[in-house]
């Protein structure tokens, strides 16, 4: 691949000191102190005014019996939460006192039957493929199903008889120069065929950090960009159809604790679902995509 891999966020580790070795007492365990723990329940009623949901959840094997309690929404798009919907989240505690809800995922089982169908499909054709899991231009995207920003089913098969334009990204992306250069030039892009009246345009961006990325914050993102969502889809799933749209794709990833090692690629796809265009890196004029959509 012609891009090189670029460093989305700081490595950091520890080295050797110079300074003995010193033996200290173990410091005793807080029994109040909360953990990190996965967490499933039904939300029985929530604030947006202090932005915190109460909810009432099953019981957290070895660490914390059945019960309701209320949590903090940190960066997730609140309106999506109603009363009654069960859900799935990380419980963390930022600071002393502050409990928070993370990774918030609304449970839908016919939906959940459909994505886990879909990523199965995908799985069989990636290790069917092999070595040439990587499609080139002039071959036929790979079908899928994934969750947008607004929580709904979204296949592939909904963007035939539209040209799409596809890229991966990750909201917490620190590098300027990656993925919010990435999403900056596909919303000016958007701008761009709206104004010149380019029919037919669809822009997609899937997330490769599936785990944090949940439709939630996925249209907290889109709207801190201004993104008109009509033909703009963020999309999210399970982590193994993720991975296996990395391959099949080319995009080259590195996941490490809290950070990415990542290539860029911007792909155009036709009205029949065959790529036709592959831009790698985020050095691309949304004005020359443009030019190429009006010619297609």
């Amino acid at each position: 691949m012609a891009a090189a891999l670029a460093l989305v966020a700081p490595l950091t580790g520890c080295s050797p000191s110079s300074a003995p070795p010193t033996t200290t007492a173990e410091k005793p365990k807080d029994p109040l102190a909360f953990e990190e723990h996965d967490l499933r329940g039904e939300i029985v009623g929530l604030s947006a005014e202090r932005r915190t949901l109460l909810v009432h959840h099953e019981e957290i094997p070895g660490y914390m019996p059945e019960m309701t309690m209320e949590f903090r929404v940190g960066a997730a798009d609140f309106s999506v939460f109603k009363e009654g919907q069960r859900i799935t989240g990380r419980m963390i505690q930022p600071s002393p006192g502050d409990l928070q809800l993370d990774r918030i995922r609304i449970i839908d089982a016919d939906k959940e039957r459909v994505i886990a169908a879909a990523a199965a499909e995908l799985r069989q054709e990636t290790q069917i493929r092999g070595r040439a899991v990587h499609r080139e231009v002039g071959e036929n995207a790979p079908r899928f199903v994934l969750y947008n920003q607004e929580g709904e089913l979204v296949s592939f098969d909904r963007f035939r008889g539209r040209r799409v334009v596809l890229n991966f990204i990750f909201t917490r992306c620190p590098i300027a120069t990656m993925c919010p250069a990435a999403t900056t030039k596909m919303t000016q892009l958007q701008r761009l065929a709206r104004e010149q009246a380019i029919p037919d345009v669809e822009f997609v961006s899937i997330t490769l950090d599936p785990t944090h990325d949940t439709p939630a914050i996925l249209r907290s993102y889109a709207a801190g960009y201004g993104i008109d969502s009509g033909n703009f889809s963020f999309l999210t799933g399970p982590e193994v159809a993720i991975r296996d749209l990395l391959m099949q794709f080319g995009v080259l990833v590195e996941p490490g604790e809290n950070l990415f090692k990542h290539t860029l690629a911007t792909l155009v796809i036709d009205r029949d679902g065959r790529i036709v265009h592959r831009i790698d890196g985020s050095q691309w004029s949304p004005a020359d995509v443009a030019a190429r959509l009006k010619r297609s």
